[in-house]
């Protein structure tokens, strides 16, 4: 059925894990240097915020278009195009010498992390079969993911203290030029069936709809901190983005060869993934922010000892995840995940009780355990769960739509709490009534994991789908017609088993 060339999973894996180490770290590495990056450029105020927010709208608004191209043209190859391309904007921005130049580099390295993330997701559940290995496969891979997003807040408070806030953005380049190094030449991944086909059209109206969708979407919910949910630009931003994403689904119902096959949803393993990890990014980016903002303005630490605050988080996120990996190795991924989903709640339920007369031993070290430990167990099962009996020819659409609830996620959930929280504070900057603001905002981030629990308990199933005929894609078989109809028909029996 499919060639099966030499590859070396090990490496494949290696490879994703690194390459999607540097993409989470660039999501909050900027974060702390932004007041030096101000100073040293020239930002206006206003300004500043894109910085962060270009990238989010070009990740945001191009992985599916990322995935289905994957599909269609070949996961390595994007791959290396988007790890090529994310190096090369890094590269520009740490030479930016006008703001412009920054923001530019900035939406570049999103293009990039748009072609490489979900290619190298389904690289990992086409290397990997179902089963324990790519339970583990996709541990390493979620808890790499982890590490990078709690580890970029440690980084870049280092970088900018003791060297420069350039160097928040040249640091990818030796993780990048890592990621390609370890990169088999050919592998499993790559393969392709034997017999021939015809190339499927590019779903052209469909992705202009989905990137331009997402990419309103993501703009009008990150411009909220400048013009408000309430305003007319904001609700105008967010009602043209409803009508081309509805667009957009009304275009995949009728498309031969859609973007994003609408029949993948009637999965509950998809569907329940693709929420689950909405509300859990939704809940980190949050959490992160509010803790961050906690220990800089209300107890006073500078960025390097920030950072260093991070450290127990990003070790209860690598024990949580390796913990998740050993059970939905045994069980199932929705038992990792309401357990996870409950105890993230409760740290972050504890941390609501932060004092402006606190310290990192009282206020924060205990419920960032709980917290991470917990967090962990809900995002290394999540991406096992999103994947679960989806066929190996739409895995980089099912990446793509994962990593785009993921973006989607932390986008909206960063936004709306931050609202949450300003609204609370009523403008006043003292650090008392900065304080009650994070801990209103750390209150219903926990509501966002309780959701979650709700959730995985209501919608993933309590077993994996079982399906006996079907061959393991990365085999070589010599298809006949008798051997062409068992495929369809197990396939057949496959798409049955995800409603």
């Amino acid at each position: 059925m499919y060639k099966n060339s030499r590859g070396r999973p090990g490496r494949v894996l290696a490879a994703v894990a690194v390459a999607q180490f540097v993409f989470a770290l660039d999501m909050s590495v900027v974060n702390v240097a932004l007041p030096a990056i101000r100073t040293d450029l020239g930002f206006a105020p206003l300004d500043l915020s894109w910085v962060v927010h270009v990238y989010a709208l070009t990740f945001g608004g191009l992985l599916l278009l990322g995935g289905r191209a994957s599909d269609l043209y070949g996961r390595r190859r994007l791959l290396l195009f988007g790890l090529a391309v994310f190096g090369l904007c890094s590269l520009g921005g740490g030479l930016a010498q006008e703001p412009w130049q920054l923001v530019a580099a900035r939406a570049g390295q999103g293009v990039g992390a748009a072609a490489a993330a979900p290619a190298a997701l389904a690289m990992l559940t086409t290397t990997f079969t179902e089963g324990p290995g790519r339970v583990r496969a996709l541990g390493v891979w979620s808890a790499t993911n982890a590490a990078g997003g709690a580890l970029g807040v440690l980084a870049g408070g280092l970088l900018t203290e003791y060297a420069s806030w350039r160097w928040v953005m040249l640091v990818n380049l030796p993780v990048v030029a890592t990621a390609l190094a370890l990169l088999p030449a050919d592998g499993p991944a790559e393969a392709r069936p034997v017999r021939p086909v015809r190339r499927e059209r590019p779903d052209v109206l469909g992705a202009v709809l989905a990137t331009a969708g997402i990419g309103l979407l993501v703009f009008g919910v990150v411009r909220t901190d400048v013009r408000g949910w309430g305003s007319p630009a904001t609700l105008g931003t967010l009602a043209a983005a409803g009508a081309l994403l509805a667009a957009f689904a009304v275009t995949e119902a009728r498309t031969a060869a859609p973007l994003l096959r609408l029949g993948l949803l009637r999965s509950r393993w998809v569907a329940g993934a693709n929420v689950l990890v909405f509300l859990a990014a939704a809940g980190q980016f949050t959490a992160f922010y509010f803790v961050s903002l906690y220990l800089q303005q209300v107890l006073g630490l500078g960025a390097a000892a920030t950072g260093l605050a991070f450290l127990p988080f990003s070790a209860g996120l690598v024990a949580g995840t390796v913990f998740a990996t050993r059970v939905v190795a045994r069980r199932t991924p929705r038992a990792a995940l309401v357990p996870g989903a409950v105890l993230a709640a409760v740290g972050l339920a504890w941390f609501a009780l932060i004092s402006p007369d606190g310290g990192f031993l009282t206020d924060v070290l205990g419920p960032s355990l709980v917290t991470s430990v917990g967090t962990g167990l809900v995002l290394a099962p999540v991406a096992a769960a999103g994947t679960t009996g989806v066929a190996a020819r739409e895995a980089g659409m099912a990446s793509g739509l994962l990593n785009s609830s993921r973006q989607l996620g932390g986008c909206v959930g960063l936004a709306a709490l931050a609202t949450v929280a300003a609204h609370r504070t009523g403008g006043a900057t003292d650090p008392a009534a900065l304080n009650d603001g994070y801990a209103t905002g750390l209150a219903v981030t926990a509501g966002l994991f309780v959701l979650a629990a709700v959730v995985a308990v209501a919608v993933l199933p309590r077993r994996r789908p079982e399906v006996p005929g079907l061959p393991d894609p990365l085999t070589p078989v010599a298809e006949g017609p008798a051997e062409s109809s068992a495929r369809n028909r197990a396939e057949n029996r496959l798409e049955g088993t995800r409603s």
